[in-house]
């Protein structure tokens, strides 16, 4: 597990970007509360999610407009029709870890 931050450290609707990995990888807080980790290029244009709008556990490509979900990493409607890996999210004492799924 790759520590990320501390949970307070990361608002609801807020994202950090990790580009240490290749694609890099976004750990997004819904507004549920929920942490999700996805990597963080589009499938449709390459844009990042993190520039993205988080509207409930969805994310918005802030290119084009397609939805992805975070829990899956599928996305909701076109333009992108392939989705994004997803990685396994573990928050313990307050931090926020990842374990990458390649």
């Amino acid at each position: 597990m790759f520590y990320v931050c501390k949970l307070d450290d990361l608002e609801i609707g807020d994202s950090i970007r990790l580009d240490q990995y290749n694609p890099p990888i976004a750990v997004i807080r819904g507004e549920s509360g929920q942490v999700y980790a996805i990597d963080d290029t589009c499938t449709h244009a390459e844009a990042s999610f993190c520039d993205g709008f988080v509207e409930g556990d969805t994310v918005e490509c802030p290119l084009h407009m397609s939805v992805f979900c975070l829990k899956t990493g599928t996305p909701d409607n076109p333009p992108a029709i392939k989705g994004v890996t997803t990685h396994i999210v573990d928050i313990k004492d307050g931090e926020i870890h990842i374990e990458v799924q390649r």
